[in-house]
């Protein structure tokens, strides 16, 4: 029976989503609804990608008893109200990173999943991708050695963007970039909390973080060190060294889909969309709609692979990060 999905927001990331849902076999997802703030948004995506039920509120969509899981793309500083008002309506739910603003936010969605018994999952796409998978076993079978040192940069300019300009909006690099960056190196270094945090960046009059530069040391003298912008393009790379060799990921470190181990490159094609995306590599959440399914299937609440601990920990840098940089929301005054 097909996994049965209802979509939460009408924008670029949902788009994508949508698409990438499509690239998988129709007998295992649907997309059976849409909801949106308006009807006419939520009837317009509906149209454009054939789905049958359109909803003007997201209430309506918490209420539809045939949506197995709701994917959330609403804005950052509303993934904390929408999460808690998919699991009180007890719908399993995966939700776009961050998963909310700061610690206490993410603890409250977690608390309400527990306490309804249902599926959560932070949308941490790179996760899933094949490469990734890929580093997870060559770092499992020790192909290099001790792992002593993680470099990354990903840096792309967004100040295009109006929620990139407003800070109401959730705009921040550190949420919204680095959160990549630091994903990346929990799963290098299994989820283990750093020793120590040093953290610079460069912020707007108005607050927000525009570049930042973070170093972590971890036990046994292991490093990470990553840079993060949303107004300059870097390299968008990310390098694992250890004491026998280096798994180099050339370049779109957020969706990688080509590894370079030891000097030997194999790439990670992805399918073709049915619609144009709005950003890139967007069929490749494809793989995290897949782990949701087999977690469903199997009638687990959290997935192995991307953990709860693991969206505590990366809101806990996030939070240490920001203490540093000077970064403060209105969610944290609450």
């Amino acid at each position: 029976m097909a996994t049965r999905w209802g979509i939460c927001s009408t924008g670029f990331i949902s788009h994508d989503f949508t698409v990438a849902l499509k690239t998988l076999p129709p007998g295992e997802h649907q997309v059976v609804a849409v909801a949106a703030r308006s009807l006419k948004d939520a009837q317009e995506f509906a149209k454009k990608h054939s789905i049958s039920r359109a909803y003007g509120s997201y209430e309506e969509l918490a209420k539809d008893p045939d949506i197995d899981v709701v994917y959330v793309g609403v804005i950052h500083p509303y993934h904390h109200s929408t999460c808690l008002l998919f699991t009180n309506a007890k719908k399993n739910v995966l939700c776009e990173k961050p998963l909310a603003m700061n610690r206490r936010e993410v603890q409250e969605i977690l608390d309400s999943a527990k306490k309804n018994d249902v599926f959560l999952m932070e949308a941490v796409w790179t996760r899933f991708f094949p490469a990734s998978v890929e580093i997870r076993r060559l770092l499992a079978q020790k192909e290099l050695g001790d792992v002593k040192l993680v470099v990354i940069e990903f840096g792309v300019p967004l100040m295009h963007l109006v929620r990139s300009m407003k800070k109401e909006l959730g705009a921040g690099t550190i949420i919204d970039i680095g959160v990549y960056c630091m994903q990346f190196i929990s799963m290098v270094y299994n989820g283990e909390k750093p020793e120590s945090i040093k953290a610079t960046g460069v912020c707007q009059a108005e607050g927000i973080d525009e570049t930042v530069g973070v170093v972590l040391k971890y036990s046994n003298n292991r490093l990470a060190v990553f840079t993060c912008s949303s107004v300059l393009e870097l390299r968008n790379n990310a390098i694992i060294v250890g004491t026998k060799g280096t798994i180099r990921v050339p370049e779109t470190v957020w969706s990688p889909t080509s590894l370079d181990v030891n000097g030997k490159v194999t790439q990670y094609p992805l399918p073709e969309p049915y619609l144009p995306l709005s950003y890139m590599n967007g069929t490749g959440m494809r793989y995290e709609a897949e782990e949701v399914r087999q977690c469903l299937l199997k009638g687990l609440k959290e997935s192995s692979v991307m953990p709860h601990s693991d969206s505590m920990l990366l809101v806990e840098l996030e939070d240490e990060i920001r203490r540093q940089v000077g970064v403060v929301y209105s969610q944290d005054s609450k």
